[in-house]
């Protein structure tokens, strides 16, 4: 039997762990279903993009890191290059595979984070978060070697990078990879065919090609809902031309292949690292004799794109001449992701729509920059 109920608006946040950050949804709801979502942004009030128009070029790289927190090296990456297309510089091939190394590592830490509090968010008591924090921490002791921090890496530079990589860089990196291969395969052991993750994931808040293409929406979350699009394929960057993967591709468009999407990725990201080290020669890894305050020529603009983990990241700077920015635009995918909120959680219910969200892995820190 029906029964009817009056609907009900409620607010979830800002202060809901799920919310992934200072983010407030205004639902109407009809008992547990989802008959209206908004989504209400705009709590954190960075400026980041007017405060890159106040530093030179090489001092806005300590404001990318602080966007997408959880992925700092491709921040870095992404302004890197916008900055390299407005001057006309490119970076020596060290600089480049250096580049690629750091991006990946930051993409799997990025990925379990993802997957870690996506598996949280049904119930799961911390045992899968904590072990994805695990192999996390020791690529953040790897960048803690690159550079001596660990979120706040601000370790690529135009032109290259920071510096090169201390000895001991490279046996603590074998180290990692060989046992991060277990670890990870204990992981996919434990989530992959699990039983409720199945039940609670597949089939649920499908997103079509056509709707995710129309909502601007990219990475993993694109991928998953069966459009092959990646920036490293389309448009490759630093050394990405010289490394072979594929491209995990979902086929249900629900939230267990968003979250399946990233697994593989995952797997992906361990070869092309497999590869740079491989590949990788010595030599300088910065372009020589870069004046310390750069300048582009007035009226140059650039538009520095990549796939970073969430989707795709860009920087779009227009230069007058002078050691700063005159304007600076950051196309965050955070952000443009969350278009597809009332496609995901509408006719859906409360217990889905945390999980729902948690499939899209926002990161409020570049929504609100």
């Amino acid at each position: 039997m029906t029964i009817r109920t009056e609907p009900m608006t409620v607010n979830v946040g800002p202060q809901h762990p799920s919310t992934h950050g200072v983010f407030r949804l205004r639902i109407t709801f009809d008992g547990e279903d989802i008959l209206e979502v908004e989504p209400v942004l705009g709590y954190l009030h960075r400026g980041s993009e007017k405060l890159a128009e106040e530093r030179n070029y090489v001092q806005v790289i300590t404001l990318t890191d602080r966007l997408d927190y959880t992925s700092p090296m491709i921040n870095n990456q992404a302004y890197c290059l916008a900055v390299e297309k407005l001057v006309g510089i490119e970076p020596p091939p060290r600089g480049k595979y250096l580049r690629t190394l750091a991006a990946e590592l930051q993409r799997i830490a990025s990925h379990l984070i993802a997957v870690g509090f996506f598996v949280q968010e049904m119930g799961a008591f911390g045992t899968p978060l904590m072990y994805t924090f695990r192999s996390r921490e020791r690529i953040l002791d790897l960048f803690e070697m690159l550079c001596g921090a660990r979120i706040t890496v601000s370790y690529m530079r135009p032109g290259g990078v920071f510096a090169d990589t201390p000895p001991d860089f490279w046996p603590a990196l074998e180290r990692f990879l060989e046992d991060f291969r277990a670890e990870f395969s204990e992981l996919e052991q434990l989530l992959m065919e699990n039983e409720i993750l199945l039940a609670r994931t597949r089939g649920v808040s499908p997103l079509p090609p056509n709707v995710a293409i129309n909502c601007s929406v990219s990475g993993p979350v694109l991928r998953a809902s069966g459009v092959n699009w990646d920036w490293r394929k389309m448009e490759p960057y630093d050394a990405y031309d010289q490394v072979e993967f594929d491209v995990p591709i979902g086929t249900n468009w629900d939230n267990y292949d968003r979250f399946w999407v990233r697994m593989q990725e995952v797997r992906q990201s361990l070869r092309i690292i497999d590869q740079c080290v491989a590949q990788i020669e010595p030599g300088p890894v910065r372009l020589p004799d870069l004046p310390l305050v750069l300048r582009a020529e007035p009226g140059a603009e650039a538009y520095g794109r990549v796939e970073a983990s969430k989707g795709e990241l860009a920087f779009y700077l227009v230069s007058d001449g002078g050691i700063s920015p005159y304007r600076c635009k950051i196309r965050s995918p955070s952000l443009i992701n969350l278009t597809v909120t009332e496609h995901l959680l509408v006719g859906w219910k409360l217990a889905d729509m945390i999980i729902s969200l948690g499939s899209v892995d926002i990161n409020m820190g570049e929504v609100d920059r």
